[in-house]
């Protein structure tokens, strides 16, 4: 049953409201055949705060991201969201070409009633709140199958599992720049379309090759030419590798055109103690950094500080462990 403009002003005298202070529509509600239905869980209310609001009406993706064994969270281009339920007191309708009152001020209205039909209600709504990324799974997947480099036996087995960006974005709860953010900090290199890290041998092997190099041309580890590193080391190495060697132990820089890379002094230093404590069960302190400074590129200086949270010395400083 509609309701007629006369009844709608009997109601707004019987409620003591002066029609002068209101706009001139009125919005005459009520439930639609399904109504009950959608009320049961066909949809949910989701609250967004502005700028998401504005990239979702901008044409841009939100994606739910979680195994079955994980909590949901809701990720954007480059952030992340718990996903919560809200209750409220208040019963929630939806309502499909609903005007507000600020829309309604835009229109040249006239005394009229506006019959609106409710599509469906409820009593709670997700709501966000930002959250870490949850990255540890990352590393875990990423070092089932290590890169050994190109002419390891294991790269001739299908079986052995790999992941492309599309692979990861469906298992790790983080938006995409997240994601790309921690594999570079893992040192990932996509090899072939798919995330890799670099065996911790091979990965020395070609941080050697490019030390060498440095000590046998006498140049600075401030300054490495990159492409006369990829012409002497090419046959040895696929340039790829060399190219992410240098990345992952120096920072690139561009000189009158020419792509250099310093080297960094403590990442090598911190790599070398690792190469010499990865077999090691315990090692006498001095003699270890004996060792190490004799292993580490001549002009580099190793320091224990180097080796802040990946080892740990006994009780009486005498030994030290990985």
């Amino acid at each position: 049953m509609r309701r007629t403009r006369e009844e709608v002003d009997a109601t707004l005298q019987v409620a003591k409201l002066n029609r002068a202070e209101l706009l001139p529509a009125a919005h005459c509600l009520g439930f639609g055949p399904g109504a009950s239905a959608a009320a049961a869980g066909d949809f949910c209310l989701l609250e967004l705060e502005p700028a998401l609001c504005q990239q979702v009406e901008a044409g841009r993706s939100l994606v739910i991201r979680g195994d079955k064994d994980e909590p949901a969270v809701l990720c954007s281009k480059d952030k992340t969201y718990d996903l919560k339920i809200a209750d409220t007191s208040n019963m929630l309708l939806l309502i499909p070409g609903c005007k507000t009152p600020d829309q309604l001020k835009m229109e040249e209205t006239h005394c009229n009633i506006i019959h609106t039909e409710i599509f469906g209600f409820s009593n709670n709504y997700w709501e966000l709140r930002r959250c870490r990324p949850k990255l540890k799974k990352l590393k875990r997947l990423l070092m089932e199958n290590t890169y050994e480099g190109p002419d390891s036996e294991k790269e001739e087995n299908s079986n052995c599992s790999k992941y492309t960006t599309e692979d990861l974005l469906d298992q790790i709860q983080a938006s995409e720049e997240e994601l790309m953010a921690q594999l570079q900090v893992l040192n990932a290199c996509e090899i072939g379309g798919y995330w890799r890290i670099l065996e911790f041998d091979y990965e020395m092997k070609l941080l050697n090759h490019v030390t060498q190099l440095v000590d046998s041309e006498s140049w600075s580890f401030s300054k490495v030419p990159l492409n006369v590193c990829l012409q002497e080391l090419g046959p040895l190495e696929p340039e790829k590798m060399i190219e992410h060697c240098l990345e992952c132990y120096g920072r690139k820089y561009v000189e009158e055109g020419e792509v250099y890379f310093e080297l960094s002094t403590d990442k090598i230093c911190r790599a070398t103690a690792q190469m010499l404590l990865q077999n090691a069960v315990k090692f006498n302190l001095a003699e270890f950094q004996e060792v190490w400074q004799q292993s580490v590129p001549e002009g580099m200086t190793t320091r224990l500080d180097q080796l802040k949270r990946f080892v740990w010395r006994e009780a009486n400083h005498r030994c030290i462990t990985h």
